[in-house]
């Protein structure tokens, strides 16, 4: 008899861990699936960041390769920096400690090079308008 009462009464608890745990194994689910597709936007958002910043500084470096007076130099120099920035960036490994600190060291020389080439640069990527942005 004692038995069937402390079954009734422990119902409760065994009730509330069984749904604890189910919970949790469904939510870790849910997370990870989550966690996926967040890290694949904003992967693929930092990409198209950086090579748009490649695009730029290949075709400026083609284009001025053909004047060789100083101030054009310092401009290419300035864009072998960049370039060499980004070549060096750790694309394939999303646990490398200074990721976002290497990717502002490559937004700052970005912004250099467009001081010295008189270019605008906050650029838009937009549906609303066909310009660039980040």
């Amino acid at each position: 008899m004692a038995d069937l009462f402390e079954g009734i009464v422990m119902a409760e608890q065994r009730f509330h861990g069984e749904g604890y745990q189910e919970g949790y194994e469904e939510g870790s689910h849910a997370g990870m699936a989550e966690g996926r597709r967040h890290g694949a936007l904003h992967g693929a958002r930092m990409g198209s960041e950086i090579g748009s910043y490649l695009g730029f500084a290949l075709t400026w470096h083609c284009l001025l390769q053909k004047c060789t007076d100083e101030k054009n130099s310092k401009r290419i120099r300035a864009l072998d920096s960049l370039i060499g920035m980004i070549q060096k960036f750790p694309y394939e490994d999303p646990t490398y400690d200074k990721l976002q600190e290497d990717l502002e060291k490559i937004r700052g020389k970005f912004k250099q090079v467009c001081s010295m080439l008189n270019i605008q640069s906050d650029f838009r990527i937009g549906t609303e308008r066909s310009s660039l942005t980040f």
